[in-house]
Parts: structure tokens; sequence; C-alpha cells
């Protein structure tokens, strides 16, 4: 992943541009990856407030560990991957670009 400069300001929306257009399209002809994806979302359902800032400081701190790591996306599905689609699902699910502002 690149992080470009600037992605921190939203990086729901940097996530959505990133990964999550592809991965959410890709659950469409994946049951396995969708029931993968919805066990992420699910403890993220349980853990924080699903609005646009805590989902977008939570995407921020898991980001910042994945860097630390060293982590990249292959394009196949491993945990990060499937917790940051999960992310992804979830943004859209609950329309949190919507209006336009930075999330």
């Amino acid at each position: 992943m690149v992080f470009e400069e600037g992605w921190a300001a939203s990086p729901l929306r940097w996530l959505m541009h990133t990964l999550g257009d592809a991965q959410l399209a890709r659950m469409s002809g994946e049951p396995g990856l969708v029931a993968a994806v919805d066990q992420h979302a699910a403890v993220l359902r349980d853990a924080i407030p699903l609005d646009r800032e805590t989902l977008g400081d939570y995407l921020l701190g898991f980001l910042d560990e994945l860097r630390h790591r060293g982590w990249s996306f292959t394009g196949e599905p491993d945990a990060a991957s499937l917790r940051l689609t999960a992310v992804c699902w979830l943004t859209r699910e609950l329309d949190l670009l919507a209006d336009g502002h930075p999330a």
C-alpha cells in the first residue's frame, strides 16, 4: 500500500480508494470472503462505536501498526486485509462518506 502525502487527513476515503472498492467488488463473487469480512465487522461492531470519527481513528491506529510491522497487501486475504475490508464494508453500509466531509 502506498501512503501518499495527506492520506491521514481522510483515512476512510483513502482506504476505500486504495483497497476498498476492489475488495468490496470481489466480495460479490466470493462467499467465503463475505463470511470472513463479516466476522471482522462483527468484532468491530462489538469493540467501538461505528461513527465516522471513531472508525477513522481506529483505522489510523490499525494502519500505524501495520506500517510498523512492514505489512503490505498482497491481494490474498489475510487477517489484516480482512480487517481493512471490514472497515470499508462498514463505511459503505453505514454511508459514512455520503456528505463529502473528510473521513
